[in-house]
């Protein structure tokens, strides 16, 4: 009997121990282009905006959320602690207000408790929590609720007291700003002010930026040192071309990882800030959006639904024609895609692969349809990604090989069809079976002797 007690003491004790793992730190590689953890292993920033999570979820509600991302490959969750939906004013699900007095220098420790253990049940599921200390309507009104509140004094203050609080959790990643751009000298002192009370207490995390859509970067806007990622928002227009911004951002000194941290939102309207946003993006505008912005040279992408970011549930005020619950929306088929892209690009050094646009000889004008390709380091793969099945026509002499295998990869299922081998003397055309909005697919070609498997 003891020995069975002890066994099960025993076993008790590992399942206890493995579940309170830590995930790995998160830090730079040499080359400043991508994440790796502690381990050096390469980190994929797949991640989800749930904008209002902290605000409008309970427990229960929350566990369900962060349960089907981990689920579908996603790896940092993002939300905001200083909610842009009446934050301020309107208590969480437990009827908990974050600041007393709307103070930043004064947390309530009961609403904290409840951000305490959102951090702890994503680490619980390994997920990496992308934390906004506030949405920017709190420092630059511009549009919204706000009120301001952030002065550079009390966001030192703010931003020593959330450092403090987390430099022990592994899975938190510092993200200021929340949608806005400084717009005066008042508001540079602001961020940068929370960024070194940050730092003041919290050296171990990386600190990135989240602006608004348009263009600026947050390397365009800080150049300080505590700025470790580029982040941009390429933001809700099909038009926009994703892979440009990528390539801007890339473009910039010093080098840094890049982040698309808010693209296009399936269950949106199209350009919705218009008198006429027409169209509604699904997931195929998910897809173009997230492969151009991987195969032009990223480090990582964000997913975002419309319902999701602002927790949407029948009964409350729909934002920008919210029409889903969220725990509904959390089934349409875009956030299942990219599991399915995730998948493909971790089979292949995805982190050392270089855009390289000239391996295309066919025509490829620069509208919807643009395709993008990348090949590995060691030239002995390539991705290429025809967003409406547009046919390719590949130069394979720069491939580090004799001969190539290829393959059609559906970003759909997540399964792949071999086309056949080709010499790379040869300049192949790969048509795919169908063509038309929604029918993307990447072609895959990799050395006939390399090991990689889809």
């Amino acid at each position: 009997m003891k020995k069975i007690l002890l066994a099960c003491f025993t076993m008790l004790s590992f399942v206890m121990t493995t579940q309170a793992q830590e995930l790995p730190l998160l830090k730079i590689s040499d080359d400043g282009h991508y994440i790796i953890t502690e381990n050096q292993d390469p980190f994929f920033w797949l991640g989800g905006t749930a904008w209002e999570m902290l605000h409008r979820l309970n427990e229960e509600e929350t566990t369900l959320y962060l349960k089907d991302r981990a689920g579908k490959g996603f790896t940092v969750i993002q939300t905001v602690i200083l909610a842009e939906l009446s934050g301020l004013t309107i208590p969480n699900r437990n009827g908990d207000l974050p600041l007393i007095n709307q103070d930043p220098a004064q947390i309530n420790e009961k609403y904290f408790s409840h951000v305490d253990f959102v951090v702890r049940q994503a680490s619980d599921l390994g997920l990496y929590i992308g934390l906004l200390p506030t949405w920017g309507d709190k420092f630059n009104k511009k549009w919204g609720e706000g009120p301001e509140i952030f002065t550079p004094e009390n966001a030192e203050i703010y931003g020593e007291t959330l450092g403090r609080r987390y430099a022990g959790n592994n899975n938190i990643i510092w993200i200021l700003g929340g949608d806005r751009i400084p717009e005066t000298d008042q508001h540079y002192k602001i961020i940068n002010a929370m960024a070194r009370g940050i730092r003041k207490a919290d050296t171990r995390h990386l600190i990135t930026y989240h602006p608004m859509g348009g263009g600026a970067t947050a390397a365009l806007l800080f150049n300080e040192e505590w700025l470790d990622l580029d982040m941009f928002q390429s933001g809700h227009d099909r038009n926009v071309k994703i892979y440009e911004l990528v390539a801007k951002s890339r473009a910039l000194t010093p080098v840094r990882p890049v982040i698309n941290g808010e693209p296009l939102y399936e269950n949106i309207p199209n350009r919705f800030w218009t008198e006429d946003p027409g169209t509604w993006l699904d997931d195929a505008d998910v897809r173009r959006s997230a492969y151009r912005t991987m195969l032009t040279g990223a480090a990582g992408y964000t997913y975002g639904c419309n319902d999701i970011w602002q927790m949407y549930s029948a009964g409350q005020q729909a934002v920008i024609q919210a029409r889903t619950d969220w725990s509904e929306a959390i089934h349409l088929p875009g956030s299942a895609h990219m599991k399915h892209m995730k998948d493909l690009l971790v089979s292949f050094p995805w982190q050392k692969m270089i855009n390289n646009q000239s391996l295309i000889v066919s025509e490829n004008p620069n509208d919807l349809d643009y395709i993008v390709c990348a090949l590995g380091s060691k030239s002995d793969f390539l991705l290429a990604y025809t967003p409406a099945g547009r046919a390719i026509e590949l130069d394979l002499s720069n491939f580090n090989a004799q001969k190539v295998k290829a393959f059609w990869f559906n970003p759909r299922s997540g399964k792949s069809v071999k086309i056949g081998e080709y010499d790379v003397t040869n300049i192949p055309q790969f048509k795919p079976w169908a063509e038309g909005r929604g029918s993307d697919f990447v072609l895959v070609l990799m050395d006939i002797n390399a090991d990689y498997s889809l």
